[in-house]
């Protein structure tokens, strides 16, 4: 009987994630991402002087015609700073990001394929870590372990893996219940081809929506870090550190810092409203469960 009804569920469709075109803010956010893009592929090679170079022996000097957005406190090349910077900034978040998803994918699948005692140590392991402060956390591993840059990629990737972990883990827990698991699993099939046969390809579609969002938060992190003095050190620079380092200028008011402060307010709008885009074209189910 089981084999009948197996025979019988087989033929009826899997769902389908369909994919529906941006609407007007989806487009703004794919042209402010295109503009950085171009930047990151570019960014060395348009570089006008070497980012570490001191090309004045004023610091903070105003823009214009040679310095197109002036100097910062040492007297180096904002432009080229900010050029360079971008590059290592996206670098570093897109790999952090890559390692968040991929763990977090992972293990929030096998949670919901594998049973319910895997799935409770796994949860209960993830909640404690999601129990500290996401900022406090990345302090202390990092005060202990150095600001090298794979101690902050990998310690982002971390920490931001236990959100991917919810929202990976919630979207399997939809489809384990669904008739074409279940016949795969009267046909024998293992916890493994489960995953990776039937429920990922039905699930990629928001977790491609998560990623945009981790990555907009790896950005703000990573900065962050930089802010406090625990990022990437000089001589290198990216946005947080461009912003750190020429603080002191506002007092005086310079607007040098505000410069890699747009850099990261813009990547970050520009992730959002496609993330915000496709969220809600998608529909309310999936907005809901990227937290």
């Amino acid at each position: 009987m089981i084999d009948a009804a197996a025979d019988t569920l087989v033929e009826s469709p899997q769902p389908e994630n369909k994919s529906k075109p941006l609407g007007t803010a989806g487009y703004i956010g794919v042209a402010i991402l295109g503009f950085w893009f171009i930047i990151f592929v570019l960014g060395a090679f348009i570089a006008p002087y070497d980012a570490t170079e001191f090309v004045s022996d004023d610091g903070f000097l105003a823009p214009s015609t040679t310095f197109l957005l002036g100097t910062d406190y040492l007297g180096r090349d904002l432009l080229s700073r900010l050029l360079v910077g971008t590059q290592l900034t996206l670098i570093m978040a897109i790999c952090a990001t890559v390692i968040a998803s991929g763990l977090g994918t992972v293990l929030g699948v096998l949670a919901a394929v594998a049973g319910r005692s895997v799935d409770m140590i796994l949860s209960r392991i993830n909640d404690a870590f999601l129990s500290f402060p996401t900022t406090i956390l990345g302090l202390v591993i990092i005060a202990a372990l150095g600001a090298s840059i794979p101690v902050l990629v990998v310690t982002t990737g971390f920490i931001y893996a236990s959100s991917v972990f919810r929202v990976s883990r919630a979207l399997a827990m939809d489809q384990v219940q669904l008739d074409y698991v279940v016949v795969a699993r009267a046909r024998g099939e293992g916890h493994v081809w489960i995953a990776l046969q039937e429920i990922l390809p039905n699930i990629y579609g928001p977790l491609l929506v998560d990623f945009g969002m981790r990555l907009a938060f790896a950005i703000l992190f990573l900065s962050a870090l930089s802010f406090l003095g625990l990022g990437v050190q000089p001589p290198l620079a990216d946005w947080g550190t461009l912003v750190r380092e020429n603080m002191t200028g506002l007092t005086s008011g310079v607007l040098t810092p505000i410069f890699p402060a747009i850099a990261i307010a813009s990547f970050a709008v520009g992730l959002n409203l496609i993330v915000d885009d496709l969220a809600t074209r998608s529909g309310q189910d999936i907005a809901g469960k990227l937290i």
